[in-house]
């Protein structure tokens, strides 16, 4: 990879599970499994090297339209990785958060969250951000809400930042989207407003260090103005 300023703060998007599930003549419930092998490898590799925050899309508030046995598979999933990897993040010292609506989680899926975000609340390294049930329109508008309802009629960007899921993440300077598809689906639309966008063909259970590498240098190479002219 090439000498240059990485990220602080990167999102990725977790695309394709299915699809290469499908394409190696697996059931999608494997693409899935796989994928958690990936989002940890990944993890760690954004951990050696230095990057603070990492915020991965897990499931949206729309995958609930999914076949129901996908959901409930997913939701287990979820339950029996958080409470399988959580000596492993403690160990490489990565600070685990969740952002999203939990109430529309199970009550036993919301304890073990709210224990592995405990457990690793001392974590130095890496702030792995898991967006779980979570929609970045239905997040604007709840801050909105809350900004209201504190009686503030003119409020600035700010005061709205303070009620986000990501109040403790600086805005994210890359998004990476594995799996072929050109679209944000709903995620982070606000922390996003100056991040580089970077998509590739490559479904993420396949999403390896090559490929991180790649994103980054792509990264690298761009010139960030933030509505300035370049070069100033």
């Amino acid at each position: 990879m090439k000498t240059g300023t990485l990220p602080l703060h990167v999102a990725i998007i977790m695309d394709g599970n299915g699809r290469w599930a499908k394409s190696q003549g697996l059931p999608r419930e494997e693409g899935h499994r796989v994928g958690v092998e990936t989002l940890k490898k990944v993890t760690r590799l954004c951990g050696e090297l230095g990057i603070k925050y990492l915020t991965v899309y897990a499931f949206s508030t729309e995958n609930w339209m999914r076949p129901r046995r996908e959901v409930n598979f997913l939701m287990d999933l979820f339950q029996r990785t958080f409470e399988k990897e959580a000596d492993e993040l403690i160990k490489n010292r990565v600070r685990a958060l969740f952002i999203g609506d939990r109430v529309g989680l199970s009550p036993s899926l919301q304890k073990i969250m709210a224990r592995l975000e405990k457990d690793t609340s001392h974590c130095d390294g890496i702030n792995l951000n898991i967006a779980l049930n979570y929609g970045s329109k239905q997040e604007i508008v709840e801050a909105a809400r809350a900004v209201c309802l504190e009686g503030k009629e003119d409020f600035s960007e700010s005061d709205l930042e303070e009620f986000f899921y990501t109040s403790d993440s600086p805005p994210v300077d890359l998004l990476i989207r594995p799996g072929g598809e050109m679209r944000l689906s709903n995620f982070l639309l606000w922390q996003i407003a100056y991040a580089e966008l970077y998509f590739t063909d490559v479904y993420w259970p396949d999403f390896a260090e090559y490929d991180l590498y790649k994103a980054l240098e792509d990264f690298q190479s761009r010139q960030r103005r933030f509505g300035r002219v370049g070069g100033e």
